[in-house]
């Protein structure tokens, strides 16, 4: 039985044995406004226990698919594990093509990956959104591995 329902049983007892005491009929009135209000904010409170139940999952997707993203270009050696051309685990046929560089934001210490499509002097880290830049001032080798050589600039 609801707080409303128990309300209106008190109520209900109190005309059915003529009490005529102002101060008792007041206090059950008191009581049914109380149960109503009540009532209506634990049905309010359920709707949003139930979104933030919705949240709560939608969250977790993104979660496993940020944190999903973030293990596979850590695990990432440049090459497939399997011996399948056609596997769903990396785009191996995309992937030979492709250059990838690997910094550490001098800001947070966070690494930073990135494609030759992007200009190393204007790189921004995505953990503190802080710019800087990876050119070396000492590298004059043109067969260094570091990100200020790109096939385009040979």
């Amino acid at each position: 039985m609801t707080l409303t329902e128990k309300a209106a049983y008190l109520k209900g007892l109190a005309e059915g044995t003529n009490v005529d005491d102002k101060l008792t009929l007041k206090l059950l009135e008191l009581v049914g406004d109380m149960a109503d209000k009540i009532d209506a904010l634990e049905a309010e409170l359920e709707t949003h226990y139930a979104y933030l139940d919705e949240l709560d999952h939608d969250l977790g997707e993104l979660e496993e698919e940020v944190y999903d993203l973030e293990d596979e270009l850590d695990d990432y050696d440049g090459e497939c594990d399997c011996d399948d051309d056609d596997c769903d685990c990396c785009d191996c046929e995309d992937d030979e093509d492709e250059v990838f560089y690997e910094v550490t934001c001098p800001a947070c210490g966070e690494k930073v990956y990135f494609d030759e499509t992007v200009d190393p002097a204007e790189i921004t880290c995505p953990a503190c959104n802080e710019k800087f830049d990876c050119i070396c001032d000492d590298c004059d080798d043109d067969d260094c591995d570091c990100c200020c050589h790109s096939d385009d600039e040979e």
